[in-house]
This record gives structure tokens, C-alpha cells and sequence, in this order.
């Protein structure tokens, strides 16, 4: 019978009963495209239960595992006494808290920008390497019958069982390089090794932007923690200065019930509770903060004990930072998904994320209103009012003072405001509104157009 060349693995070698040098380097490279096709056909499924569970690698995994979980109490037991002494040394000292608030506050958003970037670029980056892993294993004829060839090429004997693409590649690469290879079979080849190679390159990246991810979580989970400890400090004192916080959110609830408009719900407060007219009082009382040059004085922004605006809300163009990361998925005048045109922006983001106050203001209603989900209203000064709606939970109370940058409040899993809930949005949406004497008006002026103009307090 004749051999015929294109057909490397049919040799002398199977007729002797015994497979010829390159079989196990094809086996290893199928190995190394699909790592899991033939082990996990090796043993029956109770023989691969029963070595999951008695292997020294698992032993040994479970082990890391375990000091891994014993590291990580310890760091939140350090991170408990130190901000336990961190509070201890704030003290009263208003100023201080507020700062240290607006810092923390600052940082978990940059991290979850930083969070939210990474995530984009793994995306295709998985979806790439799933591409080339399919296309390889789609040619595993081609793969097995260019390196048998070009192993007896090289007349070499192939490597050892290989599981990983960097020993597919490497060994590829080897084998191009011992003695002639014919023009069409160096083009295969050629072909592989770059696959390999962009597939192996792609591992790493991955690799690098996933450890990345976990740090940049973990500084998320601490820099959390540390912000919700110093928020219920700041509450703590708030509630000390005012006793009848409490009864004043219940009263503010049962008002809000009275009425269906949310111009109706801010006349409502500002006339009949107590901490939101006396909030609306100081605004009114407040005037207009100083300027330089016609222009606003940034310089208020860094007296973190302000107890009013540190410039006036219309001079403050161009200023704001929106109040959570997002994207803008509705702009003011819009429509609303219910018919009518969007008095606002919608913004839509991550799960969990920190809202923070574009600008100083009073808080006249912190509660659920209607169809918004979470509410909070400011009294920014000058007949202003900033409308904050869709959040999970609110962390400030009505006649507070808040300074631009300061967290506010949380954002659930899923989207709270009806009328975004009408379009099946699949995250949750933060919907923004701005009010001058009652009348709803385009925020966008008051945006600022990139990182570097943005004011955090």
C-alpha cells in the first residue's frame, strides 16, 4: 500500500501497532486549545468526584482558600479600630467630618470609574479570546498534521504532554525553525503561530486587567465601609442636635401623601414642617455669595464647615459634577417613556453606586414620593431647588445643610422611577431635576463639560 504525504499520521508506525513520535504533540496541543475535552473524559464522573475531593491540589486550594478568608477578617477587624479611632479623633469638629466625607466619597467614585472602565475593556477582550479558541479548536485536523510535520521536519522528537497554549506556541515556533519547510506548509503553520501567539497574548492581558478588577474591589468594599461609618457619625451628630429628627421624617412622609405634584410636595414642605421651612428660611436669608471679578468665588468651595451655599447657584454654571457615575440615557426635554417630555436627565449606572449633591443646599424632603422611588429635594438658595430621584436609600434628613461632593444617598439593583421602569431598563437610573421658582429648567448649562471643571467640594 502507498503512503500518501499529505497523510503524516498514516505510517509503518500504526501497522506496527504503536503510534508514530508527533501523535502525543498532537494530543497536547488539542490539550492545550481545549484543556478540559479530553481530561474530562478520562475517568467516570464518581472516580472525578472522588479525586476532586482527596487530590492535593484541592487539599491544598481549600488550604489557600481558608488563609485567604482568615486575611481578610483580619483586615476588616484593623479597618474596624481604625476608624473607630479615626471617628474617635474627629470628634465634634464638624469641618473635619465633612471633609473626611467628601474625600472618601470622592474616592469610592473613582474607583467605581475605574471598576466600570475595566469591565468594558474585558468584555471584548473575552469575546476575542473565545473567537480564536473557537477557530482553533474548528481546526484541529489542520493543527495536529502541520506540527507532526513539522516536527519530523525538524527530526526532533516532540516535547513532552503540553497543557498550555504559551508550550503550543513556543514548540510551534521551534519547529518553523528546524531545517526546510515547504512554502505551503510554513503558510499553516505561520497562520497557527499567530493565532497561538494573540490568544496567549489576550490570556495575559486578561489576566492583568482581572487583578486589576479584584484590587480595585477590594479598595471599593473598604473605602464603603469606611464612608457608611463616617455617614452614620455624621447622622448620629445630626440627630443629636435636632431630637426630633425622627418624627419630623414620619410628619414629612404623611404630608408628601397629601399631595400629587412635586411642586405641590416642595410648597407642602416648605410651609408646614418645621426643619424644611426653617431650611427655606436660611436660603432666603442667605443673599447672594460674594464674587471675584464678576465671577464665583471657588475659594468657598474649600471651607468644608460652610453652613450656606459657597457660590450662587445661578453663577454656578458649568461647575457641577453629575451625582453619580453614569451614562445619560434621557435628556431634558425628551420624552419621558410615558407620554410626555422629560423634565430632567436620567442617568443610568451600576448597582450599589455612591449618589453625591452636585451643589450646597438644604434638604426639604428626604423620603418615597409617588412614582419617583427614594426622593430628596434640595433648596439650593435663590428660588433653586435640585430634585433627586430613584435611589435605594436616602442617608440624610430634612433641615440638613449639605455640602457639593458629600454622599447622599445609594442606588439599589434595579431601577425605582416608573417611568423608567416602562422601558425595561435592566440597571438601575438616577433621574436629576433642576427647578427655578417652581419651574422645571434644562440642567445642562450647569454641567461642566469635562473632569478638570468639575467642582467635588
Amino acid at each position: 500500500m502507498q503512503h500518501n504525504r499529505d497523510m503524516p499520521f498514516r505510517s509503518d508506525a500504526f501497522r506496527r501497532g504503536r503510534p508514530p513520535a508527533s501523535l502525543p504533540f498532537a494530543i497536547a496541543l488539542l490539550l492545550a486549545i481545549s484543556p478540559t475535552s479530553a481530561r474530562a473524559q478520562a475517568a467516570p464522573p464518581e472516580q472525578q468526584a472522588e479525586a476532586a475531593t482527596t487530590s492535593p491540589d484541592s487539599i491544598k486550594q481549600r488550604e489557600q482558600e481558608l488563609e485567604a478568608a482568615r486575611e481578610q477578617q483580619r483586615k476588616a477587624s484593623e479597618l474596624q479600630e481604625k476608624l473607630k479611632a479615626d471617628i474617635a479623633a474627629i470628634g465634634q469638629d464638624r469641618s473635619k467630618l465633612n471633609q473626611q466625607l467628601i474625600d472618601i466619597a470622592g474616592q469610592v467614585r473613582s474607583v467605581e470609574t475605574r471598576i466600570g472602565d475595566a469591565e468594558a475593556r474585558l468584555q471584548p477582550l473575552g469575546g476575542r479570546e473565545r473567537e480564536i479558541r473557537s477557530s482553533l479548536d474548528s481546526r484541529r485536523a489542520d493543527v495536529i498534521e502541520v506540527l507532526a510535520a513539522l516536527q519530523r521536519a525538524g527530526r526532533r522528537t516532540p516535547p513532552a504532554l503540553l497543557v498550555r497554549p504559551e508550550d503550543a506556541l513556543q514548540s510551534l515556533r521551534t519547529a518553523m525553525l528546524l531545517g526546510s519547510v515547504v512554502p505551503e506548509l510554513r503558510v499553516r503553520a505561520e497562520k497557527l503561530a499567530a493565532d497561538l501567539g494573540e490568544l496567549v497574548a489576550l490570556r495575559k492581558t486578561i489576566s492583568t486587567e482581572r487583578d486589576a478588577l479584584a484590587r480595585d474591589r477590594d479598595k471599593l468594599r473598604d473605602d464603603q465601609t469606611r464612608l457608611a461609618a463616617l455617614v452614620d457619625e455624621r447622622q448620629r451628630q445630626q440627630s443629636a442636635v435636632e431630637k426630633d429628627m425622627e418624627a419630623e421624617g414620619t410628619r414629612a412622609i404623611a404630608l408628601s401623601k397629601q399631595v400629587d405634584s412635586l411642586q405641590g410636595l416642595i410648597a407642602k414642605m416648605e410651609q408646614d414642617l418645621k426643619s424644611a421651612a426653617k431650611a427655606a428660611a436660611t436660603a432666603n436669608l442667605q443673599g447672594t455669595p460674594a464674587t471675584v471679578n464678576g465671577k464665583p468665588n471657588l475659594g468657598g468651595f474649600k471651607d468644608p464647615a460652610r453652613l450656606s451655599p459657597a457660590v450662587a447657584f445661578a453663577s454656578a454654571k458649568g461647575l457641577f459634577a453629575y451625582p453619580v457615575n453614569g451614562t445619560k440615557i434621557r435628556d431634558f426635554g425628551g420624552s419621558d417613556g410615558a407620554g410626555g417630555a422629560q423634565k430632567g436627565i436620567s442617568l443610568a449606572t451600576m448597582a450599589g453606586s455612591q449618589v453625591t449633591t452636585p451643589c450646597d443646599g438644604w434638604v426639604v424632603y428626604a423620603g418615597p414620593f409617588r412614582s419617583y422611588g427614594q426622593l430628596l429635594i434640595l433648596n439650593a438658595g435663590g428660588g433653586y431647588h435640585v430634585l433627586i430621584a430613584g435611589m435605594e436609600r436616602i442617608s440624610v434628613n430634612i433641615g440638613q445643610f449639605v455640602l457639593t461632593g458629600e454622599p447622599v444617598a445609594t442606588m439599589g439593583s434595579t431601577s425605582l422611577v416608573a417611568s423608567i421602569l416602562a422601558t425595561n431598563a435592566s440597571q438601575p437610573v438616577l433621574y436629576v431635576e433642576f427647578r427655578k421658582d417652581g419651574t422645571p429648567i434644562d440642567p445642562g448649562p450647569w454641567w461642566a463639560a469635562n473632569e478638570g471643571e468639575k467642582v467635588r467640594g
